[in-house]
């Protein structure tokens, strides 16, 4: 990986405009446009709210280390937490073609997060804490 980008911040919610900050630079550094940027930025504010509000329940004494570098021909951006874990088969994918009265709550950050990305994937290795990677592929 080259062009590396880490920013570790407190698990509050006042501390999503600096991520959407750090993350707008290192994705400008990658040569991301003004719409992958902007696609970038939406994910990774779902992804950390998520934390927030999940992983450490409003706690925060937690952290999030965010990881942004650019490998081959792909911007990736790892975000990694220590709070609870969480199993992402478990998130119904919400039902985007149901009225808005019978959708279920829920669901619809993880759904945004796929459908910004070209690949998110998770990791809940012992020790090594709650990682999510999230990918966008350069030159589109």
């Amino acid at each position: 990986m080259t062009d590396s980008f880490f920013l570790r911040v407190e698990s509050r919610v006042e501390r999503l405009a600096e991520i959407a900050e750090f993350v707008e630079t290192a994705a400008r550094a990658a040569g991301l446009n003004d719409e992958q940027v902007y696609d970038v930025q939406m994910a990774v504010d779902e992804a950390c709210t998520n934390v927030i509000e999940h992983a450490y329940h409003g706690d925060p004494h937690g952290s999030l280390e965010l990881t942004c570098a650019t490998r081959g021909k792909e911007w990736v951006i790892t975000i990694r937490d220590f709070g609870a874990r969480f199993d992402p088969q478990k998130v119904k994918m919400p039902k985007t073609g149901d009225p808005l009265s019978k959708r279920r709550i829920g669901g619809l950050g993880i759904f945004f997060m796929h459908k910004l990305m070209d690949r998110v994937t998770y990791d809940f290795s012992e020790g090594a804490g709650n990682c999510v990677t999230m990918i966008k592929k350069l030159g589109k």
